[in-house]
């Protein structure tokens, strides 16, 4: 396999960890109740953050003249757990929304450092994937921090 059609495969998967992580948050604003404003803006701003990052996976994909791939990750490689995510969601108090919300970050966060890990991609995209994994390790703490507040 080239490094471009390797590259393009891992990037693929990044996009579909987001379609993934896109779809756990809508469906974990349908279960918020009507009092967590504050989580379905948060929520709502993680979705648009992961709909930029996948936007930009996109570009690179297509920059490598490589096949976009649109699914989640039934089909992907690198990591499932915002599949179990959204299969999980069946509380509707704001503890389990936020636990489960965390496990999907660690999931992401795993995904992302299992790419950036990987070393027959190329080097610009590299530096993508790290700087999309800190801006999502930011997005991951303050569910964790959310989270910890609500247990007390």
């Amino acid at each position: 396999m080239s490094i471009a059609s390797n590259t393009a495969e891992v990037l693929n998967d990044l996009i579909q960890i987001n379609n993934d992580r896109i779809e756990g948050y809508q469906k974990a604003i349908e279960q918020l109740e009507s009092t967590d404003i504050d989580l379905r803006n948060l929520f709502t701003g993680f979705i648009t953050q992961s709909q930029e990052l996948k936007s930009a996976l996109q570009n690179e994909v297509s920059s490598l003249g490589e096949e976009v791939d649109h699914g989640t990750t039934a089909s992907g490689k690198i990591y499932r757990a915002w599949m179990d995510v959204k299969a999980v969601f069946t509380g509707d108090d704001r503890q389990t929304a936020l636990n489960n919300c965390e496990f999907g970050e660690d999931a992401a966060q795993k995904a992302y450092r299992t790419a950036e890990s990987n070393e027959d991609i190329l080097p610009n995209v590299r530096t993508l994937i790290t700087n999309q994994k800190m801006e999502l390790k930011s997005s991951h703490d303050k569910v964790k921090l959310l989270r910890d507040s609500a247990k007390l």
